[in-house]
């Protein structure tokens, strides 16, 4: 009978969840912050070669995408597989497109 008791408690008690706390959300809007600033610093400056300057603002781009995925839309957690399966079929859409307006507009 103490058996049946202590089962019935373990059954009734709330499953407590990972609470995260605002340290990662303030080191990601910080980093989010720096990302742009660089941005902007390399098209303000004016000296840099404009090749150097389009790889630093796609690098500082797929950057600032990673961290609003991970960070602002949770997708580093559990449970968005199906997210990031429809993002990852956008993607692939969007350079299927872009690489067939390319052979269309070279031929």
């Amino acid at each position: 009978m103490a058996s049946n008791l202590s089962n019935t408690t373990e059954e009734q008690r709330p499953v407590r969840h990972k609470v995260e706390g605002p340290k990662k959300h303030i080191i990601s809007f910080i980093f989010s912050i720096l990302l742009t600033l660089i941005a902007f610093a390399a098209v303000a400056g004016g000296e840099i070669n404009k090749d150097f300057i389009y790889i630093i603002l796609i690098g500082c781009a797929i950057l600032q995408v990673f961290v609003q995925m991970a960070f602002w839309m949770h997708m580093k957690d559990r449970g968005h597989t199906f997210a990031i399966i429809g993002i990852l079929f956008g993607v692939f859409v969007v350079f299927t497109c872009v690489i067939m307006a390319e052979y269309w507009a070279w031929w």
